[in-house]
């Protein structure tokens, strides 16, 4: 799939996606995947495997991740090059977010 049509459907991501693939940064498996990202939002996100396996299969049919076993024989997944220009753009978009929350915030306190 194309990157344009790549960052169509995928932009804005969902939280799922994004700390999916935040966690293919070295492969992983998919309990690998769930535990990381308990991991870095400190319990807040806790993924069920069927919300992670039916992102991870659409991620590879889009061509976002890679899949391949180890030896094994468990299945590791990895972020694709086009899913690395997909992260880059959706931190460009959470950085102007991010931007315009700390110039506003104290309108809505």
């Amino acid at each position: 799939m194309k990157i344009e049509k790549v960052i169509k459907s995928y932009i804005p991501m969902t939280e799922t996606a994004f700390y999916i693939l935040l966690s293919l940064t070295v492969p992983r498996h998919g309990y690998g995947i769930i535990k990381h990202v308990e991991e870095l939002t400190k319990g807040r996100l806790v993924l069920g495997s069927g919300t992670i396996y039916g992102t991870l299969k659409k991620m590879q049919r889009d061509g976002i991740v890679t899949v391949y076993a180890d030896e094994k024989r468990k299945t590791i997944y990895e972020v694709s090059d086009i899913g690395k220009a997909l992260m880059r753009h959706e931190m460009t978009r959470l950085k102007e977010l991010y931007a315009n929350v700390m110039q506003h915030e104290e309108e809505f306190k």
